[in-house]
């Protein structure tokens, strides 16, 4: 289940996604199978290929990708979570989602 983010975030993060662009939104989400996270960040790029380079940059593995359609995306938790939303320079989602202190 996902929540703490509108339709507009959504639909603008599918856009730019599907445009070619690697796109990053976070989101509150309870899953029973990862009882110690409450928040996933979902890279998604339209371009397969670009989404395998831009994790390959990370550490992250071509087979951790779901692919689901033109929306091809990598869930993150964690610790690659917050690697990568620190070093894209998205605190806002950092601070907003995960960081504790912050919230």
């Amino acid at each position: 289940m996902a929540f703490g983010i509108d339709k507009y975030e959504l639909n603008n993060w599918k856009a730019r996604a599907k445009s070619g662009e690697i796109a990053i939104i976070t989101h509150y989400w309870l899953d029973e199978r990862f009882p110690d996270c409450d928040s996933v960040t979902k890279v998604a790029c339209g371009n397969y290929q670009k989404l395998v380079q831009w994790g390959r940059a990370y550490g992250l593995r071509e087979k951790w990708i779901h692919e689901r359609g033109k929306l091809s995306h990598f869930d993150l938790f964690g610790d690659h979570q917050k690697r990568v939303l620190l070093a894209e320079g998205l605190h806002g989602q950092w601070k907003k989602f995960i960081d504790d202190e912050a919230r």
